[in-house]
């Protein structure tokens, strides 16, 4: 089980995030950090995945272990990556270890702000969050997860959201392919208005685009 702990700046980046709203949902938020770090801006923020379901000691092993696991992707896929957001290797490595130490200390602290869910089936009201985040989950994965699936996911994400939904990447983990579904799926959403948006971020060699869905 691979449990990434990414950091608040690179959300920022990832999702060109400027102005936080009231509300805010990470879905499915492994062990970053943005959900602490946002609480503590005055944010009522709240983050998904099926991994809050570990025991505690049993998450904070899985956490720790991940760190080095994700590194393994990178060095396995190194000339689908580029470094000029991070700058080094050892930058990166810094933002995760901190960024899951932060995670690790709030969960541990503010568990409510934590909910055991996944998708497609989410435990929160039609339009409870004004914003509803996912990070390398949907596409990232669709080696996995088919096109059906998305689709049903998408539509979840936009049921809880009051304002917008934002997902990046829009590429396959390791490799940074294309989806070839993609363009599929997004003629199938019905009353949902979808924009794909440049990001000022890249990590995957070519993937600096956010997909951006609304309520029509």
């Amino acid at each position: 089980m691979l449990v990434t702990s990414r950091s608040y700046a690179e959300y920022e980046a990832m999702f060109d995030l400027s102005v936080l709203p009231e509300s805010i949902l990470d879905c499915c938020a492994g062990g970053a950090s943005f959900t602490a770090e946002a609480a503590a801006r005055g944010v009522d923020a709240i983050a998904a995945d099926p991994v809050y379901e570990l025991a505690p000691a049993e998450l904070v092993d899985t956490v720790r272990k991940s760190l080095p696991a994700a590194s393994g992707i990178v060095d396995e896929h190194a000339g689908s990556f580029v470094w000029h957001w991070y700058g080094s290797p050892e930058r990166r490595d810094e933002l995760r270890i901190d960024a899951a130490d932060r995670f690790l200390q709030d969960v541990a602290t503010a568990p409510h702000r934590y909910i055991p869910a996944e998708l497609p089936d989410l435990p929160f009201g039609d339009r409870r969050f004004e914003l509803v985040l996912c990070s390398h989950l949907l596409f990232t994965w669709a080696d996995k997860f088919d096109r059906d699936w998305h689709l049903a996911a998408l539509r979840e994400l936009v049921r809880v959201a009051n304002s917008e939904v934002r997902i990046f990447p829009l590429v396959l983990q390791g490799t940074g392919a294309p989806v070839n579904f993609l363009p599929e799926l997004l003629d199938a959403l019905d009353n949902i208005t979808w924009e794909i948006r440049k990001v000022p971020y890249e990590f995957q060699a070519g993937a600096n685009e956010m997909l951006v869905l609304t309520r029509s």
